[in-house]
């Protein structure tokens, strides 16, 4: 199944203010955080209120996450066991390195008899998992593996490349960790961009993403929504030319042809699987906009 996946916004689990208005925001998913945003001695008290909240089950059609801390962490047996009684659609890891981080988390899934639709995504923010991306694609039905989310600040400081608008150092890694995810069917989403306060700048790094291949972007305010949104839903010309597409090859003089001519262009079976996809995208996002 598509589902869309172009704004997942990060919401801090022990603001429960924040908890109650993601039920009404527009995007496509939420990752209910207990890392970053939440300080150490919060972090029971948004676990907690985390798994109310998504017990609750008032976030309608969107993606729900729960990103829990690092494996590093004396909280993340805690955070893992609350999202395998929870039941999110999935859990984000923090600081994946390595193919045994990735096994030691389904191993403990596997012991709290977590169901099987909760599925694992993995933050690249290390020079080893760069390095690695391959390797932790290759490993995903072993280990519930979804997708990688794309961390550039944590890279960024432990690589020392900086963060210059543009990200032209930073395009040959993300060009490799979206070539693994691609290799074996998985999804991949880009990093948040800190500065909220400068839409043309999110713009311009939305639609880099959008170009370079990413499924959608992580968000960290609720006003990078609607721009987001916009820029990873294909636009309307798009979408009725992949129609036009499939209902060219669906012709009976076409239907045993590699190639046909469409508008003065040669369109391959290839376009017609490319034409698919962004039908099935449009679609998804038209039932999100469903009550």
């Amino acid at each position: 199944m598509i589902r869309p996946r172009r704004s997942l916004l990060f919401m801090p689990g022990s603001n429960a203010r924040a908890l109650e208005k993601a039920r009404n925001l527009h995007a496509d998913g939420l990752i209910l955080d207990l890392e970053d945003s939440v300080a150490p001695d919060a972090k029971a008290m948004a676990r907690d209120q985390i798994a109310a909240a998504v017990a609750a089950r008032g976030f309608g059609r969107r993606e729900v996450l729960i990103r829990v801390n690092a494996l590093d962490s004396p909280w993340w047996i805690d955070d893992v066991a609350m999202a395998g009684k929870a039941r999110p659609d999935g859990i984000l890891v923090p600081k994946i390195s390595s193919v045994e981080d990735l096994a030691t988390i389904a191993d403990r899934l596997s012991a709290i008899n977590a169901d099987v639709s909760i599925r694992v995504w993995a933050m690249i923010e290390t020079s080893r998992a760069v390095l690695h991306a391959e390797q932790l694609a290759a490993a995903a039905r072993e280990v519930r593996l979804a997708g990688f989310v794309f961390g550039p600040n944590d890279i960024s400081r432990e690589t020392r490349i900086k963060m210059l608008p543009g990200r032209a150092a930073m395009v040959p890694m993300i060009t490799h960790c979206i070539l693994a995810t691609r290799a074996h069917g998985l999804e991949i989403l880009d990093g948040p961009y800190s500065d909220f306060s400068n839409v043309d700048g999110f713009g311009q790094e939305c639609a880099q993403g959008r170009d370079l291949g990413f499924d959608g972007k992580t968000l960290i305010h609720p006003g990078q929504i609607e721009a987001c949104n916009a820029i990873f839903t294909p636009p309307a010309e798009e979408v009725a030319h992949a129609r036009k597409i499939i209902a060219a090859f669906e012709r009976p003089e076409n239907a045993a042809r590699g190639a046909i001519s469409l508008d003065g262009q040669m369109v391959e079976r290839l376009h017609a699987d490319m034409a698919r996809r962004t039908i099935a995208i449009s679609d998804a996002i038209a039932a999100m906009a469903q009550p």
